[in-house]
């Protein structure tokens, strides 16, 4: 089935976004590839013959973003034509000369589940030239979804349909509105193995002085149901603003809460929420005050009003992260079950991912190759030939485990939420299944309830603890997952989810599944209305899937949103449930993003070098000490990511002390510099500075350094938001420490560093620029 043009149309009508000052570009003399085709074989993409559907999107040729609301030149599908995209290789474009807020592309990368980058050089008119780095990522991914700015549901091979969708996501550059630009250099990715950046379209915005971009109706909501409208607001002006408050005005809406933007310098762009009461559908206008000066700008075809969730797509793509998640930054995750009893996953470079265990020594008959790390002789040398492994039941027993004191290092480690496995892909549940199956901590092993004690234990000793699961959809040897088994890749070092009865590796002989109950449709009787079990029963916050393929989601997800809004709760689903409808942010894997995500991400790894469960062969020495999560986590929250930072416990509950020192350490900066890092958002203009990160609030802009300055001036050459009158202050373990500053004749600002600061601080050193907003003239 392909995507109608109503589809798109009708989805940029709900989100209620419109682009007045875009710039598209006209690409068609540099297009190099075909990638859009009606069938099978007939467009390449990639170098296997992949390619998009020839599904109409936009209208009569313009695509105009649903977030952003830039409008692109988008190629339509023309069965002839050679080529519809460019395969970045350094491309010089000339563009209409005039000053610019921002560069947007819509793009992809050609090798699947990875992600491709390369530099855009923008060149002025006055020979200067600024890079950013473009970051797609694939055109599909499998279980893992980023979804992009434009989802198909389905792609071409060279000879078939592959029902998994497929993506083009938007990247968006800030430039420097006080320069005429001339020309935009492509990226040079043309490496087919790695991944290759394909541009189909280059727009460029346009705005004047301080301005509405654009207007999004969402379906987030504060106090008693107050709809949030999202303004995009940009400054392309040549003057820093103050005390900009903004608001909608409709028939029959009522403005309940105005945004407020307390300051807003040139090149510079906020999103701010405005929460409205009312039902309307036609033209809205959004209404800036500041300084005297009341600007009105008009949006089109905007549909205000909360509605009821259904499964249909384009209801459940507009499911967004809520707010305190936005604003949490820092999760737990823990992976505990019988995986933890062998505990084992070798050492580093070999070193892999323990809980995974049973898959690996079990595997090894089809795919040697995968078992880098020796799970197969170390079970035959460790335990025997006999052993199978659910004899590892009897040896999980959390007899050290005591989840008061699980919530207390959440709390002392500065998170704001956790996430505990409750079903990892052995299928062995750490809750209360109900009737879908005895497979589970009630009936083998501690025979409690682990997650009800664990959320139990937080509600009552550190309630601002957001609590989320972590849920496999499939079981790897569950004969009534058979049907819609799956291998994950087409290699020999594969893994894969086949849905049939473990052979004992050694013995040949087939494995126990124990506490199976029998079940006609996996999906329907098992999976879902677990879901269900850990949405109602346990009130979850966070539904955090893995390996989504085959699933239920999106009917699920419907109906979960619904029940949720009605006793108040916000609740968020990550992209591994399966569905690229229902699917609120990224979740990287040991890895991270090097620039700003406009898409809400959230990088999951390990204190263990390279395994989320409990291995013992790691060394003390060798996990995450300190210095390295916080670095992490502020480097991530400067790009838009929260860090969610996995501990394996021991199967008696207990978790290795290097790790609990090392948390309880980091939470020491944590603690004290949590003004800096909780509650911010990333700088639009730029993330970093060779060591330097920044975040800003709207009364407060950071700067945190991640190495150790040296006393005098550090110099900042980033056009930092201060201004004549605002204080800046170190912020260190001991207090906030005052300090001289200055603007730099080149741009930046320069920090006199005294040794008393450097003294006063460890790990990261924390500065802060105080608004000033007692005089606006001076704006």
């Amino acid at each position: 089935m392909l995507l109608s043009t109503a589809w798109w149309t009708g989805l940029a009508l709900i989100l209620g976004v419109i682009a007045q000052e875009s710039v598209p570009i006209d690409l068609d003399a540099y297009f190099n590839n075909k990638a859009f085709g009606s069938r099978p074989g007939e467009a390449s993409l990639d170098a296997l013959g992949q390619s998009f559907p020839a599904d109409a999107v936009g209208e009569n040729g313009i695509y105009t973003s649903t977030h952003s609301g830039v409008q692109f030149r988008f190629p339509c599908y023309h069965r002839n034509a050679s080529a519809d995209n460019v395969v970045c290789a350094a491309q010089e474009i000339p563009v209409p000369r005039d000053r610019y807020v921002s560069a947007s592309m819509l793009v992809t990368s050609d090798v699947r589940s990875t992600t491709a980058s390369g530099t855009l050089t923008l060149v002025y008119d006055d020979n200067s030239t600024t890079t950013a780095e473009v970051r797609a990522h694939a055109f599909w991914w499998f279980l893992t979804i980023r979804r992009g700015e434009i989802t198909f549901p389905y792609f071409f091979t060279h000879n078939d349909t592959n029902h998994n969708a497929s993506h083009i996501y938007e990247y968006t550059a800030v430039l420097d509105p006080e320069k005429t630009l001339s020309a935009v250099i492509l990226p040079n990715t043309t490496n087919s193995t790695s991944g290759r950046l394909h541009a189909f379209a280059l727009s460029l915005y346009k705005g004047i002085d301080v301005h509405v971009q654009s207007l999004r109706p969402t379906q987030k909501w504060v106090g008693e149901s107050h709809q949030v409208v999202e303004l995009l607001v940009n400054n392309a002006g040549t003057e820093c603003v103050s005390g900009v408050d903004a608001s909608i005005k409709a028939p029959g809406v009522t403005t309940v809460q105005k945004a407020f933007v307390k300051r807003l310098c040139p090149g510079d762009q906020k999103r701010v929420d405005v929460a409205v009461d009312g039902q309307f559908n036609g033209t809205v206008e959004a209404m800036l005050n500041f300084s005297k000066v009341q600007k009105q700008f008009s949006f089109d075809n905007i549909a205000i009003g909360l509605e009821q969730w259904t499964a249909d797509s384009k209801s459940l793509v507009q499911h967004e992260v809520p707010q305190w998640y936005d604003d949490a930054k820092f999760g737990i995750f823990i992976h505990w079950g019988p995986y933890s009893v062998p505990g084992w996953g070798n050492t580093t470079p070999n070193e892999a991912y323990s809980e995974w265990f049973w898959w690996y020594s079990t595997r090894i008959n089809e795919h040697a190759a995968a078992d880098r790390a020796g799970f197969n002789a170390y079970r035959l040398e460790t335990f025997g030939p006999e052993l199978n492994y659910d004899d590892f039941f009897a040896n999980y027993t959390a007899s050290a485990w005591s989840p008061k004191e699980w919530v207390d290092l959440f709390a002392d480690a500065g998170a704001q939420y956790f996430v505990f496995t409750t079903k990892h892909h052995d299928g062995f549940s750490n809750f209360d299944t109900g009737t879908t199956s005895n497979r589970s901590s009630i009936h083998y092993g501690p025979r409690r309830d682990l997650l009800g004690e664990l959320f139990d234990a937080a509600a009552k000793y550190q309630p601002h603890l957001r609590r989320g699961t972590y849920f496999s959809l499939p079981e790897w040897f569950n004969p009534d997952w058979g049907q819609y088994g799956f291998t994950q890749f087409d290699h020999v070092t594969s893994t894969s989810h086949p849905g049939i009865i473990a052979r004992n590796p050694y013995t040949g002989l087939e494995e126990p599944y124990t506490g199976r109950i029998p079940v006609n449709d996996f999906i329907a009787d098992l999976m879902v209305p677990q879901m269900d079990i850990l949405a109602y029963d346990y009130g979850t916050d966070i539904m955090w899937c893995d390996a989504g393929a085959s699933n239920g989601t999106d009917g699920f997800a419907a109906r979960w949103f619904n029940w949720a809004r009605g006793r108040g709760q916000q609740v968020v689903i990550n992209d591994r449930c399966g569905s690229p409808w229902a699917a609120d942010f990224d979740t990287p894997e040991y890895a991270t993003f090097s620039t700003p995500q406009r898409r809400k991400w959230e990088s999951n790894q390990g204190m263990d070098p390279y395994s989320y469960g409990y291995n013992r062969a790691t060394p003390d020495e060798e996990y995450m000490n300190a210095s390295a999560v916080v670095h992490n986590f502020v480097d991530m929250i400067s790009k838009n990511g929260n860090f969610l930072l996995d501990v394996g416990p021991r199967a008696d509950g207990s978790i290795v002390q290097v790790a609990v020192d090392n948390l309880r350490e980091a939470g020491t900066w944590i603690h004290a510099h949590a003004e800096a890092v909780f509650n911010t958002t990333y700088w639009a203009v730029t993330p970093e500075e060779g060591e330097l990160r920044f975040t800003q609030t709207n009364d407060c802009f950071y700067i945190l350094s991640l190495q150790e300055p040296a006393a005098g001036h550090l110099e900042i050459q980033a056009e930092v938001p201060a201004l004549k009158g605002d204080r800046v202050t170190a912020l260190t373990m001991d207090g906030e420490i005052g300090l001289e500053w200055g603007r730099r004749e080149s741009g930046g600002i320069w920090i006199d560093v005294t040794e008393d600061v450097i003294r006063a601080d460890k790990i990261c050193w924390v500065f802060k620029v105080e608004y000033d907003v007692r005089n606006p003239s001076q704006y």
